[in-house]
This record gives C-alpha cells, sequence and structure tokens, in this order.
C-alpha cells in the first residue's frame, strides 16, 4: 500500500518527474484525440506489430528531455536505432507507448516506461499512467514513491504485512488464450481460489505495486523495454520477475532485446506459489 509522504529531495527524481508528467499530457492529448475519431496515422513495423503517431511524438520529446539532462546517458528506446547499445554500460531504457494494442482498442491500460540501466542492471525506474495521472518511480534499492500530476502529492509504498488472503490474484493480458494459463491457474487452485485480473502490459506491475495483483505470469514474448521498469520497482518492494528457467532478467546483454516468458511475483510467499505452478505447465 502506499501513504502519504513528502516529496523526495533527490535531484534526478524531481528533474525527471515534470519531464514524464508532460509527456503524459501529450500521449493522453492523443488518446483523446484517437477516441474522438480524428485523423490519426497507424504503421506497422518490420515485426508486424503497431505504432501509432503517440508513439512517436512521445518518443520524440522524451528523446529530447533526457538529452538535456543526462547528456552523457544514450537511450535505448523501442522506437528508436539501437544499433550501438552493445558499447553502452549506463543507458536509458525506454518504452514511450508501452500497450499500443490497448491504445488503439481504446482500452486505457497504456503507460509510459522508463528505466536506467547500469550493468545490465535496472537501478531506477518509473512506470507514468497517463490516463489516471499518476506515476510510480524509484531506486532499485529503496522503497518506490507514487506522485499524482494533478493532485501534486507523494505518496510512498508501505511494506505493511500483508492481510491473509481467502484468493490469489492472477494478472493476465486480455489476449491470454494460451491454454498455458489455465494449466497454470488449475494447479494454484488446488491450494487456493483464484481471482483473474485481466489489464494491458506494464499496467500490470502498477496493479502488483497497488495489491491487486499477487502472480503474472506470461508465457510469450516481450522485449526488454515491456519488463525494465517493471521488473525494478517489483524488486524493490520485495517482489521481482524471473525467467521460465527462474532467473532475474538482466538488460542490454543479449544480441536479442526480446525477453521469453516469464513469471512476475509481488512477494517471496507468492514466488513460491507461482514457482511451484509454473512446475506444472507443459512449456
Amino acid at each position: 500500500m502506499f501513504i502519504t509522504t513528502q516529496a523526495p529531495q533527490d535531484e534526478q527524481i524531481l528533474k525527471l518527474v515534470p519531464i514524464l508528467a508532460h509527456a503524459s499530457q501529450i500521449l493522453l492529448e492523443e488518446y483523446q484525440n484517437y477516441c474522438d475519431g480524428n485523423a490519426f496515422k497507424i504503421d506497422e513495423k518490420d515485426d508486424h506489430s503497431p505504432v501509432t503517431q503517440a508513439d512517436l511524438r512521445v518518443n520524440s520529446y522524451l528523446l529530447k528531455q533526457l538529452a538535456e539532462i543526462t547528456p552523457n546517458i544514450p537511450v535505448l528506446s523501442e522506437e528508436s536505432d539501437n544499433s550501438n547499445r552493445h558499447e553502452w554500460q549506463t543507458c536509458w531504457m525506454l518504452d514511450p507507448l508501452d500497450g499500443t494494442k490497448e491504445f488503439i482498442h481504446e482500452r486505457d491500460e497504456f503507460t509510459i516506461n522508463l528505466s536506467l540501466i547500469q550493468e545490465h542492471q535496472t537501478i531506477l525506474s518509473i512506470i507514468a499512467v497517463p490516463t489516471e495521472q499518476v506515476m510510480y518511480i524509484g531506486y532499485l534499492t529503496e522503497l518506490p514513491y507514487k506522485y499524482s500530476f494533478t493532485q501534486n502529492t507523494w505518496e510512498r509504498y508501505c511494506k505493511f504485512k500483508d492481510v491473509e488472503q481467502d484468493a490469489i490474484q492472477v494478472g493476465l493480458s486480455h489476449s491470454s488464450k494460451n491454454p498455458k494459463y489455465q494449466q497454470y491457474i488449475d494447479f494454484i487452485e488446488q491450494e487456493s481460489p483464484v481471482i483473474r485480473r485481466e489489464a494491458g502490459s506494464a499496467y500490470k506491475f502498477c496493479m502488483m505495486l497497488e495489491g491487486e495483483i499477487d502472480i503474472y505470469p506470461r508465457f510469450h514474448p516481450t522485449s526488454e523495454w515491456d519488463t525494465s521498469a517493471g521488473q525494478g520497482l517489483l524488486e524493490s518492494i520485495g517482489g521481482g520477475l524471473l525467467s521460465l528457467d527462474a532467473v532475474p532478467f538482466t538488460y542490454n546483454q543479449r544480441d536479442t532485446l526480446l525477453n521469453e516468458g516469464f513469471i512476475a511475483y509481488r512477494n517471496q510467499e507468492n514466488k513460491q506459489i507461482a514457482l511451484e505452478a509454473l512446475s506444472n505447465v507443459s512449456l
């Protein structure tokens, strides 16, 4: 849970917050324009995934702003050239619109993901949720903050002992039709009732921070910019994100930026349940 607190005094966070808040306003403006039926450009990338004018506009803005506040740190963005990325020991990792498909289907569960990668590990994470006018932000070694753009208020994650629940909340994508998900849930249901919570993309990581999802299995590929910020935030509260081989993801290290599937969990108790269930899925 999050409780009211004072604004952080960290200079880097205070520089990033207004930039991400403005980027969120740009994205929200584009979303409203799209939902109103106005002219809106949607293209297809080489991998056949969609890219919209909103992706590109937010990407352009954030690249410019990050270059001004951290000129010596390159940006590894979904929508930019990353051909020199293996030369970078430190970089920003950016997804200017995580949940493009949610956006196109007029579901408001899309985010902006930004993280700072150092020696292949996420050390600072931000997920902004434009339609809720909030962002989650924090360092790996500290409990994260939640900031409201409209209220200009700060909250901080508080590690109260979790109230025992009658059910395990499992996060799924709207398109989770693979039978492996049902296998996974069937195993958990042998010991506990399951509440299925469908939501878009990285928005599920925010729901985990809010205690609305306990375990998030993913059996189809993602990219590094989809998971880096969420993984960092989960790790900062005692949770985590593991590959299907039970190894934490590292970043900007492999030849490909594609991830295989993963299991994300909110705390160590959930981790045990999550991995036990995984061992019973035919991968």
